[in-house]
């Protein structure tokens, strides 16, 4: 086991695989010919595409951590980010050979045994590292919770570009948030603070909560509990939260939104959290 005290308490996200996945092939059956074509938040996917980067996710994820089968791996001085929005853009290309029903029957087998996957895991086994969180090892609970949380913006996106309510209910939306906050210390990392500095993050709602990002003498750590003073107070709807955190918008517009106390310029730092991979040039 290692120490990632600092992350905040463990999550165990693996009871809501099965249920996301069925609620998105069902969503993908449901979706009308036309609707395949939308444009989607993604700069140049459609729908379509976005269902095929979850098959190429699903894929991925089986083959290399179920079957010890790496097949690609980055150029010589290629960033990681780099690596992978490349091999996610050669995927999608090739996947649009593949017809809205065939996609559907790949993603039904393969989401299934993702699924069973997660179920043989052991959550406090080191699983590499989940970068938006930093670079050291990360207990597999997060790399778990960091699947399902891409699963579920990725039907959220379809949902937003064919106008449909997704996967906003409390036990599903929830532990979305719990986990793009654990970015939170990350985010915060070379930001110039006094030791004992908090910024307090609050979501409003049934799904949401508080946490509060305290700096320690080594690094800031997250606590999922209100402090009585925090240095800076940002109070998130929890609509705001997610679109942040996947840059479906700025920290800008986030801002616009947000209710924020005390330091500003530490509130302004921690709207820059990012819990996807994502590099400054991609749209937002």
């Amino acid at each position: 086991m290692i120490d990632v005290s600092w992350l905040g308490s463990p999550l165990d996200v693996r009871p809501l695989f099965g249920a996301q996945h069925a609620a998105f092939i069902d969503l993908l059956r449901g979706l009308r010919d036309q609707e395949w074509s939308h444009p989607t938040v993604c700069p140049g996917w459609d729908v379509k595409d976005i269902a095929a980067h979850v098959l190429g996710d699903h894929i991925g994820r089986l083959s290399i951590h179920r079957d010890g089968f790496q097949g690609l791996r980055p150029h010589a001085d290629e960033a990681f980010a780099a690596f992978l929005n490349r091999i996610n853009d050669e995927w999608v290309t090739a996947a649009r050979r593949i017809s809205p029903p065939m996609l559907i029957d790949l993603l039904s087998s393969t989401g299934d045994q993702i699924v069973e996957f997660w179920q043989t895991v052991d959550l406090d086994a080191p699983n590499g590292s989940v970068r938006w969180a930093g670079p050291e090892a990360h207990p597999a609970w997060l790399d778990a919770a960091r699947d399902f949380t891409e699963y579920w913006t990725h039907h959220q996106q379809i949902c937003d570009a064919t106008n449909r309510i997704g996967l906003t209910e409390p036990h599903f939306l929830g532990p979305v948030l719990d986990t793009f906050l654990r970015a939170l210390p990350h985010t915060l990392r070379d930001v110039s603070a006094q030791e004992g500095s908090t910024v307090q993050v609050t979501v409003p709602g049934p799904a949401g909560g508080t946490w509060t990002c305290l700096h320690g003498p080594n690094r800031w750590a997250l606590q999922h509990q209100p402090h009585p003073c925090p240095t800076s107070r940002i109070r998130l709807d929890a609509d705001t939260a997610w679109r942040l955190c996947t840059r479906g918008i700025t920290p800008k517009q986030a801002a616009e939104r947000a209710e924020i106390e005390g330091d500003q310029q530490l509130a302004n730092a921690a709207l820059h959290i990012v819990s996807i991979i994502w590099t400054p040039h991609q749209a937002t």
